[in-house]
């Protein structure tokens, strides 16, 4: 079998590596859809493989791991704009959930998965990880487009266009899991949707899979002041606490937005492992409160970034949604040295890949691991004078630096160029879609 090789030689390498090296005039080489070495560009041409490889050379380029969205509702960029500025329970109930009782079914899935995929892979995001319905079609819908994904198996106690009850979303979940398991690029994740809207036996069941099958667990938790109040008012526990008591306070856990924990509920968060989503932007626009990012940090969480869904946001723009979170934790803390700019970056590669349970694929540029690989241009006015390319990236870089995107050793994106997609026609899709729904 003959290889396929690839040498990417950038100005800047971001490793992402545990002692997070930053090299200088490194070729990273790609052997098929793996990192081969990272080796010296004065000494490359001495590699075996030199002589039949693909040389892209990207001088004022820094070359970083691929984004990972860690919590996003891909195919809900078809509502983006839909009803802004409300609150989260009226958002919600008086406006996005009759919208997808209207119009969510397996063509809206996919082509909004297309739409969100295409905006991702254009800021520099090559993993998402989803939450809606018609799961199976999302999962097909990103192998063919050759997006990394982790499909969420939507899981509520109410019926929607994917299922009637509980069970069946249950049953219809695990029947997804076994059809996708043997994707190269998709895996599945439970999905129950937040703690108000599913209950206890479900959830002690989806306790019970994650742990047979290792399988992560993604679910809305503690997203706003009133969900907590409420769900005291009802059952005398704050969700966490009742999460706790299903067993599902563990490593498989991504607990999404937490803007309201109290001391005890941090520490049992940190001593479970739990990993946190954190959303900064949607929180924000939503008015639904503040993730602790700084304390998380500080005692040991694993903190990753999700941009939420494009109609709560309302962009897909990782790059933006890491300079907000590190200018919202120092905000928030007072300390000017919360969440710095490389934290923030950990939080938007390789925090998300522990989070998914995929750190040892993706998440930083190390021989061994996937060519998930995004180069950013640092020539831009915005990112000179360049001292520092860590804390350029962090604070400064913009979506529309993002030059080039590779996906499991695929060009996806080449001299800002879509390679694979169309996005004339994927735009024209989103058109259709409008002109049906405000009709």
């Amino acid at each position: 079998m003959q290889h396929r090789y690839q040498i990417i030689q950038a100005d800047w390498t971001v490793t992402v590596n545990a002692d997070f090296e930053v090299l200088h005039d490194f070729s990273v080489v790609v052997e098929d859809n793996r990192i081969q070495t990272l080796i010296a560009n004065d000494q490359v041409m001495e590699l075996p493989c030199y002589t039949q490889a693909e040389i892209i050379s990207l001088p004022g380029c820094a070359l970083m791991p691929g984004l990972v969205n860690s919590h996003t509702h891909a195919s809900m960029s078809l509502f983006r704009g839909l009803a802004d500025d409300l609150p989260l329970m009226q958002w919600l109930t008086d406006h996005i959930w009759p919208a997808e009782a209207r119009w969510v079914d397996a063509e809206f899935t996919a082509d909004g998965f297309r739409l969100a995929a295409a905006e991702m892979i254009r800021s520099g995001t090559t993993c998402l990880s989803d939450m809606f319905y018609c799961p199976d079609e999302a999962a097909r819908c990103a192998q063919q487009i050759g997006m990394r994904s982790v499909i969420g198996l939507i899981v509520l106690d109410f019926p929607s266009v994917w299922a009637q009850n509980a069970d069946e979303y249950l049953h219809k979940a695990l029947a997804v899991h076994d059809e996708i398991r043997e994707l190269p690029l998709v895996s599945s994740a439970f999905a129950p949707h937040a703690p108000y809207t599913v209950s206890d036996e479900p959830l002690r069941q989806i306790a019970m899979y994650s742990s047979e099958l290792d399988v992560p667990v993604h679910m809305h938790v503690h997203e706003t002041a009133a969900e907590v109040a409420e769900a005291q008012q009802k059952t005398g526990q704050r969700p966490l606490e009742r999460l706790d008591q299903l067993n599902l306070l563990n490593p498989n856990l991504i607990a999404v937005h937490m803007t309201e924990l109290d001391e005890f509920e941090i520490e049992r968060v940190a001593e479970a492992g739990v990993n946190i989503a954190h959303c900064p932007e949607s929180n924000l626009k939503l008015a639904s409160g503040i993730c602790p990012v700084s304390t998380l940090l500080d005692r040991g969480v694993n903190v990753c970034l999700g941009t939420d869904g494009a109609a709560s946001n309302n962009d897909l723009d990782l790059l933006g949604e890491m300079r907000t979170a590190a200018m919202l934790a120092k905000g928030s803390s007072g300390n000017a040295s919360a969440c710095n700019a490389r934290q923030a970056i950990e939080m938007a590669t390789i925090n998300g890949a522990r989070a998914l349970g995929m750190a040892d694929q993706i998440g930083s540029i190390e021989p061994g691991k996937l060519a998930d690989l995004i180069a950013l241009d640092l020539t831009s006015l915005n990112t000179q004078p360049l001292y520092d390319p860590v804390a350029q990236i962090a604070y400064a870089a913009s979506s529309r630096q993002v030059s080039h995107v590779w996906i499991d050793g695929v060009p996806q994106l080449r001299d800002f160029e879509f390679c694979q997609l169309d996005s004339d026609e994927i735009i024209a899709t989103a058109a259709g879609w409008a002109n049906k729904i405000k009709s």
